[in-house]
């Protein structure tokens, strides 16, 4: 307030009513009769103020700025000089450069009315650019002339960086593959991204205001009573996995992690709310744990397989036990080899034969054929196979149709209407065949895993231009 002895008076004049028709024009009129004291008391008042604030003339040079207008500018404007805006370069929010005739108080000089709230950029002399509110109102004499103006400026940096700040917050929340929700602590929804419109089905403004319940199964809904108990004393939940419910109706499994929403005063006034669609990983868990077990059963069939081909293996020399051996578990290795290719399915009984018989094969020549029907054995019938297959090659290579040069073998194999395996080794072209006095080591490995292991059947025949096997195999199911 003026000191005593200076005279202020803050009123309008007779005459500008009448101009106005009795309606208050734009912008505060001063009629200001200041002796120095009072004019000296009213500039230290204003130095007071947080806001910048300074005063120009008629022809716009300015008459007076207080230290808050002066750290804005970064210098010190010659009074009674520099004009209008106490900066060299102004720019519009965008960048843009601000023309002088445009700025604020040159428009308010101009008019004759107020301007309220123009944002703009001042330059300092540094380079460095402030953003800017500017409230500037004209300052008229007692017969309503304009004569000067006055402005208030603010400073908004700090509104900006929170605006952009918080513009960003909001691109990366829309942008998130997560479903993104903030619900009041009664539970109303308040916001839903488009990651939550995605995972649950409802667009944003079928679901903002409503109950989050609805997105909770019925045997569920206490889980929402303690996330909220928990959020109201502050408390975060983090990663809970549960289920929740698509428009459509459909279970989606989730994870979720709450945390509390409080404002500026630090209270608590709702929950934020980030779901993931966790499906696809409970579905892999989920494969994983069956491969596992899957894995767990092939290894031990594979090594009761072992088991027993070392068990039914015998020889007169250590050397023959020890390439018996080897050779029946290398049987096995080779058609794991196929199981891989099939994803253990189990293996082509073409590419299982023609595997096994690989090592009897040369270019040009046709000793071994193979004809059969595209059958895929499982696992455990592949093995046994191999392995019969493994000891007829062996066998014919020592003594039967592979051991002579103009030897054959044939394998083939067909599908009885019952479902059954019918396959076939006949050899021909080979020395003379006798039956054998007794079952040799071979014969009884055979026997032991096409009766004793698949409940098949297996017939010899030694025929005198070679021998002929036949084994029966039950119907599978794959």
């Amino acid at each position: 307030m003026p000191a005593s002895g200076s005279r202020v008076a803050m009123s309008e004049t007779d005459e500008s009513k009448q101009h106005h028709g009795g309606v208050k024009p734009p912008g505060l009129q001063y009629n200001l009769t200041l002796d120095e004291g009072g004019e000296k008391r009213l500039h230290d008042l204003l130095n007071l103020l947080p806001a910048a604030v300074y005063t120009t003339d008629a022809a716009g040079r300015i008459t007076f700025y207080n230290e808050t207008a002066a750290a804005l500018w970064g210098r010190r404007p010659t009074l009674n000089v520099d004009t209008c805006c106490g900066s060299a370069r102004m720019y519009w929010p965008d960048g843009t450069p601000l023309p002088p005739d445009q700025c604020p108080m040159t428009v308010v000089l101009k008019e004759g009315r107020a301007v309220a709230g123009q944002e703009a950029l001042v330059e300092r002399p540094d380079g460095t650019r402030m953003p800017f509110m500017a409230f500037p109102s004209p300052l008229r004499d007692a017969t309503g002339k304009v004569v000067g103006a006055v402005n208030m400026f603010v400073d908004i940096t700090e509104r900006k960086r929170n605006e952009e700040m918080a513009q960003r917050l909001a691109s990366i929340v829309e942008s998130s593959d997560d479903a993104i929700i903030s619900k009041s602590l009664d539970g109303t929804i308040t916001s839903w991204n488009n990651g939550a419109a995605r995972l649950f089905g409802y667009a944003a403004e079928e679901i903002i205001g409503k109950p989050g319940r609805i997105l909770i199964p019925p045997d569920r809904q206490d889980e929402e009573d303690a996330i909220i108990e928990r959020v109201s004393s502050g408390e975060r939940t983090d990663h809970f996995e549960t289920v929740r419910l698509s428009k459509d109706g459909k279970s989606i499994k989730i994870s979720i992690t709450v945390s509390p929403i409080r404002n500026a005063q630090g209270k608590i006034i709702g929950a934020s709310k980030i779901a993931r669609d966790i499906s696809e990983r409970k579905r892999s868990e989920a494969q994983v744990a069956i491969l596992a077990r899957e894995a767990e059963h092939r290894a031990k069939n594979m090594l009761a397989n072992v088991q027993a081909t070392v068990r039914l293996s015998q020889s007169d020399t250590p050397e023959g036990l020890k390439q018996a051996i080897e050779g029946r578990i290398q049987a096995l290795a080779n058609v794991h080899t196929l199981f891989v290719l099939s994803r253990w399915m189990g293996a082509e009984l073409h590419s299982l034969v023609t595997q096994e018989l690989s090592p009897y094969r040369k270019d040009g020549e046709t000793r071994v054929r193979s004809d059969g029907p595209n059958v895929l054995l499982e696992p455990q019938m592949a093995q046994t196979i191999a392995v019969t297959l493994h000891e007829l090659a062996t066998n014919a290579a020592k003594y039967g149709a592979l051991s002579s040069a103009k030897g054959h073998v044939e394998v083939g194999w067909s599908l009885a209407l019952d479902g059954r395996i019918v396959l076939r080794w006949t050899e021909t072209g080979g020395p003379p065949v006798k039956p054998p006095r007794r079952r040799g080591f071979g014969t009884r490995v055979m026997e032991g895993m096409i009766r004793g292991q698949l409940k098949g059947e297996m017939r010899f025949d030694w025929r005198a231009e070679g021998l002929a096997c036949e084994i029966v195999l039950p119907g599978q199911k794959i």
